[in-house]
């Protein structure tokens, strides 16, 4: 029978920060905290974890604030914040369930961190309530987060658990701040958002359409109530993606709203670098795969970035998704030394993910706010363009778009100069320096007349397709592509956001391999 209590394997966004071994290091107990309070614990900004104020308590106004805190009620399990909703809650509450050994055979593991993150709407008909928590187990023992938006200030807070008592993290405001960026439950929810790593079908990892979480027959899960009510992450996929929207929205409104961007370099990092990343991988299941088996279309999102370039700026393309052929990924799988690896249980599988060939691509959370900022023309859909196509068949991870940032303004910007302000900076660097720099290629693209521009990169995406497709086929060209892979997927270990070691497969290749960049004629290069 599976044990649900061990600890997660999770760098879980409260778990052991700075503020609570400072509180442990000033008092007896596992965090100091006296049960039955709200504490405030922003790490970067709070030397450690002290109760809020009434003032502070009365400007929090999610459905956790309204509806414990205020009244004096601190749930201590994922039933007691359920039940002590309102009754109109229930019928929006959706169930989802996430593992990252769910597809690896119970009795060959143990404990395998599943996790329930569940839904709600409590204040109207949008979710405003999210809870991440433990599958099975000691309910007070287990993780209890949570992500509550505040419908007058329009934010996310995040809270967390902890013993008897809860801490307030911060709001999505504090995760732009430099001082608690990427620091506490910052460094997954990166963008003051909610996150699901697995944006896109099949969903890796998440109980959906396409895969079912394997239980051993005993597991008592399948007697929990929340498990009974588990549904597919398709469903998930689309509150996220709308969530996503809503923050951003407010965010922009924001600081727009009296026609200067105090932080300009703020919002454009999301166009000229990769402030998170998405995990995409193909629709098949890799145990599936034979050589005799149909060419794999690799995720489009390792190519470039296609829901931008494609569906937003709109190139004109005649694009069609590089094809692999199975041997080529099977012959890969070997040579490469390809397994599921955790150090902790000492586990390990030959052989891929349970999708086939997962890489991180670019993220929802950027291109929301890249699409937005079009849509409210804070920049034309051209300049967006022509940072994209620096380096477009790098869709993450790309030094040449982020040595760009430097010509981004970090003072008060007028709106409606931005655009301007930056290709200008950027097209006078360019005048001194060689046409294939950063600076060089954007500054050619600048000069494609607006009527040509979504022709002339279309075409160059198209003949860019069209030369990955040649590589692919061959096995030299197919290895540099797992070798791009792999590069990519070392950068994604380097995030907070690679909470378990199951998430990727590992290979043979060398921890210490060169960085590498796609090329648009389609080879792969060691980075200069």
């Amino acid at each position: 029978m599976p044990d649900h209590t061990r600890p997660r394997r999770a760098t879980a966004w409260m778990g052991a920060t700075g503020l609570e071994e400072a509180d442990a290091a000033r008092a007896p107990g596992p965090t100091a905290l006296e049960p039955g309070r709200l504490y405030r614990g922003i790490t970067g900004r709070d030397d450690r974890a002290r109760p809020v104020t009434e003032e502070e308590l009365a400007a929090l106004g999610d459905p956790m604030a309204v509806e414990f805190f205020r009244a004096g009620m601190f749930p201590t399990t994922v039933q007691d914040l359920l039940s002590g909703l309102p009754p109109t809650a229930a019928p929006s509450r959706k169930v989802y369930l996430i593992s990252e050994a769910g597809q690896i055979p119970p009795d060959a593991i143990g404990e395998r961190d599943m996790r329930f993150a569940i839904t709600t709407a409590v204040g109207g008909g949008q979710v405003d309530l999210l809870v991440s928590t433990q599958a099975g187990g000691d309910p007070e023992e287990g993780f209890l987060q949570v992500a509550a938006w505040d419908p007058g200030a329009k934010v996310f807070n995040f809270y967390a658990r902890l013993d008897s008592s809860w801490v307030w993290s911060g709001n999505s405001w504090h995760a732009l701040e430099p001082e608690s960026r990427g620091k506490g439950c910052f460094d997954s929810h990166i963008n003051g958002g909610v996150v699901m790593k697995e944006l896109r079908i099949p969903w890796i990892n998440w109980q959906s359409e396409r895969a079912t979480i394997r239980l051993a027959d005993d597991d008592p899960l399948r007697d929990d109530q929340l498990f009974q009510q588990v549904i597919g992450a398709q469903q998930l996929e689309l509150t996220v993606r709308s969530l996503v929207t809503r923050w951003t929205a407010a965010r922009l409104a924001a600081v727009t709203a009296n026609g200067v961007v105090d932080h300009p370099d703020r919002l454009l990092r999301h166009l000229f670098t990769s402030t998170t990343v998405n995990l995409a991988s193909t629709d098949r299941q890799s145990s599936n795969v034979t050589a005799d088996s149909p060419d794999l279309t690799l995720p489009t999102g390792f190519w470039l970035n296609q829901d931008v370039l494609f569906d937003d700026l709109r190139l004109f393309t005649q694009a069609v998704p590089p094809r692999a052929p199975a041997a080529r990924y099977l012959a890969a799988l070997s040579r490469f030394g390809f397994r599921l690896e955790e150090k902790l249980s000492a586990f390990s599988q030959a052989g891929d993910t349970f999708f086939a060939f997962v890489v991180p691509e670019a993220a929802h959370e950027d291109n929301e706010v890249v699409r937005q900022l079009v849509r409210k023309q804070l920049v034309s859909a051209r300049f967006a363009a022509c940072v994209l196509m620096v380096d477009f068949p790098n869709p993450v991870f790309s030094p040449a778009r982020s040595h760009l940032m430097r010509y981004v303004p970090t003072t008060p910007t007028k709106a409606v100069e931005l655009c301007d302000k930056v290709a200008q900076a950027v097209s006078e660097a360019a005048r001194t320096l060689p046409a294939d720099s950063p600076e060089g290629r954007f500054a050619g693209h600048w000069q494609v007349p607006e009527d040509d521009w979504r022709t002339v990169f279309g075409q160059r995406v198209d003949a860019y397709l069209r030369k990955v497709t040649e590589q692919i086929g061959t096995e030299s060209g197919f290895d540099d592509y797992v070798r791009l892979a792999e590069y990519r997927r070392r950068q994604f270990r380097l995030m907070k956001l690679n909470e378990f070691e199951l998430t990727l497969p590992v290979t043979d290749i060398a921890p210490g391999a060169p960085p590498l960049a796609m090329r648009e004629d389609a080879t792969v290069a060691e980075m200069i």
